[in-house]
């Protein structure tokens, strides 16, 4: 069962129109999701373990009318008796239902069928909605509410699985987005002991999530990120399906009895190596696509994932290792891309009881003969996934979107504590990144690395400029709605920055909203904070400041110094324009975990506008801008000892018409050689080095952003021209 503690939502029940409004929410996904495919696609079932799309949209509506309506609602009558055992799943005290196997042989009731008795479900739940709810009912409709989620990301992994089968190789969602292909895993350290596990009984949980307990971890090592693509075509390459010493017994016969070649979507491309990433196409809700080496492996089983454990010499993590090292901030690729395999059994923690009623089979029974999967997936809802998650799947599954992350006992040479690793070092990072970047085609680099002391100071120079119009519209639109800002803000909040800088705007906010009780600046530049700090403690001295020297897309855990305060995110400036799609939804779902589920996020944007302030803010007169981009490659030289000849490059910005985005590049004026250590880059005459982006932002982009996040927008307020706007998500 889903069982949310009592606490829960004690002192905190949302108001009634918001439950309604969350509910719809929620209701309307899973029909958006459906709204993809036609009536057949929606009936059919691809295996025993998937279910068709028409019947997860009757069994969602069939669990608010068995475990709501009928027994809250007076005078309700069922939409049709016959309902209640075609969408029963498993719930033996519920009564008999139709076999799992041959859900798909249900033509009968048609989809328009189906539709009507959402509806109907829908409109008799709202009457219910607009009723003054006890608890113990308001925690079985966020049951409902997390079930229906739970059901969005299965009709996904359905629809892929069915899709798969067909010789059309047909795309779900020609746009999905893909997975960020990025850097290999490196391995981090953390330390054992006596820890606590489980979930803490603030918000929702299912009842396996707990009771919290406490267990022994050794020390141990993770790999911050996933396996990828790459590294398991090494792994095949190295014959990982042919070599059954690296095998369980069970695994072993699986894949001599299924012919497991590679992981379940991957399909074998004709007359190229079977080794190379070109040998293989890879089946997404995108249809059939390149495989792409440098993106996370998916769609395997336990036994895949053990077996390529013990080629690299590592293991699966033990669910409580991975949920140590998440709380500790250590791990990349968390809960947005695959569901990660554990070496843990799927079992009881103590003190563990099911519930006496129906909704108390949710989860006990299935304690056997499965293994636990930590995370969540690129099919998750976003507001669906916690550190505590608990799913769980048989070891042969590989339908499920699941993926690979390695572990290993700590070694006598790695027993440093985080973060003091020469591996793990900024300055090591930084030197990882700009080698990979510049061997990139195109080469690119992150823009984060332009704030340095020197970069930081630059671009507070940049901010003064004339043409420099974004600091000047952003102040005077704060200036104007600081009042309403204020009020947003509850009584001794902390507000977090993201990238904080010389955090000015932040005075402005804390001058107009003194309930602030603690300002947690991050910010990858250390003078820049300290700076900060120095000057904040001059001028507010009973403010807690509580700095954070980091680079903010990384930060995955606020310091325990803020205690329980409620929590507020500000992040003016439009940074969030530096990122592509993908990283600002990721940007934005990490911010929401980091400051927890009733927290409030500010948010400036550069609005779309016409092309010349646009571009002469990025190339004023006085240089600055080109000197701040070139900086770039002055820090290089100082940090990694490079030879970029800085007068060789011309500082461009160009527009970007498709993507909507100003363009910061470094362009080589001849030919030429750069050297950092003993590697060689080579630049052609008119080859750039991308350095920056700038999207520029619509209301309506904002909106899908953060929705996509699992935020929504409360408050929007816009500037004369040139536009910037200011958003409050909640």
């Amino acid at each position: 069962m889903i069982n949310p503690s009592p606490k829960a939502l004690k002192g905190s029940p949302s108001p009634r129109h918001e439950l309604g409004v969350r509910y719809q929410r929620i209701r309307q996904h899973s029909e958006r999701l459906a709204a993809h495919l036609t009536a057949e696609d929606m009936c059919a079932q691809s295996m025993a373990d998937a279910s068709p799309t028409k019947w997860h949209l009757g069994h969602t509506s069939w669990f608010y009318e068995t475990f709501l309506l009928a027994p809250l609602l007076p005078g309700y009558t069922p939409f049709d008796p016959i309902f209640g055992y075609l969408f029963n799943s498993y719930y033996e005290a519920v009564g008999p239902r139709q076999p799992r196997p041959q859900r798909g042989l249900m033509t009968r009731p048609g989809l328009d069928q189906v539709m009507a008795y959402r509806q109907y479900v829908d409109t008799h739940m709202a009457r219910l909605l607009d009723t003054a709810l006890p608890e113990h009912t308001l925690a079985l409709l966020e049951l409902g509410l997390q079930h229906e989620q739970q059901h969005q990301e299965l009709i996904l992994m359905d629809v892929l699985h069915l899709f798969s089968l067909s010789p059309l190789k047909p795309a779900f969602d020609a746009t999905w987005p893909t997975d960020p292909a990025g850097r290999r895993g490196r391995w981090r350290h953390q330390a054992g002991g006596l820890v606590e596990l489980g979930h803490n009984a603030e918000g929702f949980a299912f009842d396996n999530e707990g009771p919290r307990h406490k267990a022994y971890v050794a020390p141990f090592e993770i790999s911050d990120r996933l396996v990828t693509n790459g590294q398991w075509l090494e792994f095949m390459a190295a014959g990982g399906y042919t070599s059954p010493g690296l095998w369980l017994s069970e695994g072993w016969a699986t894949v001599q009895g299924q012919g497991w070649q590679a992981p379940l979507y991957w399909q074998r491309l004709p007359e190229q190596p079977a080794h190379s990433p070109a040998g293989w196409a890879q089946m997404t809700l995108r249809g059939l696509q390149p495989l792409h080496p440098d993106e996370p492996v998916s769609h395997l089983s336990y036994y895949e994932a053990n077996a390529f454990a013990q080629w690299a010499d590592a293991r699966l993590p033990t669910e409580a290792e991975w949920e140590v090292a998440a709380a500790a901030g250590l791990l990349e690729q968390r809960d947005d891309v695959a569901w990660q395999w554990t070496q843990s059994a799927y079992s009881a923690y103590p003190g563990f009881k099911a519930a006496p009623s129906a909704v108390g089979e949710y989860n006990g029974k299935f304690m056997c003969n499965q293994f636990v999967l930590r995370g969540g997936c690129q099919f998750t809802p976003a507001e669906h996934a916690r550190l505590t998650y608990r799913n769980f799947f048989p070891p042969s599954a590989r339908w499920a979107r699941s993926g690979l992350r390695l572990a290993r006992d700590a070694r006598p040479a790695n027993l440093h504590p985080v973060g003091t690793s020469t591996a793990l070092a900024p300055h090591a990072q930084f030197h990882r990144d700009v080698l990979a970047g510049l061997a990139a085609s195109p080469k690119a680099l992150a823009p984060k690395y332009f704030y340095d002391a020197a970069g930081s100071r630059l671009f507070e120079d940049i901010c003064r400029l004339p043409e420099y119009y974004p600091t000047r519209a952003e102040m005077a639109l704060l200036g104007r709605i600081m009042p309403e800002l204020a009020a947003v803000i509850p009584t001794d909040a902390a507000l977090v920055e993201f990238g904080s800088g010389a955090s000015d705007k932040t005075q402005r906010l804390l001058d107009a909203a003194p309930q602030i009780g603690a300002y947690v600046p991050i910010d990858i530049s250390q003078s820049a904070v300290d700076g900060a700090c120095q000057a904040l403690r001059r001028r507010y001295p009973r403010l807690q400041l509580v700095p954070v020297v980091e680079d903010f897309t990384h930060a995955l855990q606020l310091p325990a110094a803020l205690g329980e305060r409620p929590r507020v995110g500000f992040f003016p400036g439009s940074t969030l324009g530096n990122f592509s799609h993908t990283e600002a939804v990721a940007f934005l779902r990490g911010a929401r975990q980091l400051l927890g589920r009733q927290a409030c996020f500010i948010l400036g944007v550069d609005m779309l506008k016409p092309l010349a302030p646009l571009l002469a803010a990025y190339n004023d007169a006085a240089g600055v801008t080109a000197a701040f981009n070139k900086n770039l490659l002055a820090r290089i030289n100082r940090e990694l000892g490079a030879n970029f000849d800085l007068p060789a490059f011309d500082h461009q910005a160009r527009w970007n018409a498709r993507h909507e985005r100003v363009e910061m590049h470094l362009v080589a004026r001849t030919a030429q050689t750069v050297r950092i250590g003993g590697q060689a880059f080579h630049f052609a005459a008119g080859e750039s080095l991308h350095s920056e982006n700038s999207h520029k932002f619509s209301v309506e982009r904002v909106m899908a952003l953060a929705a996509q996040a699992g935020w929504k927008v409360s408050g929007q307020w816009l500037s004369e021209q040139p536009q910037v706007g200011m958003f409050v998500l909640r």
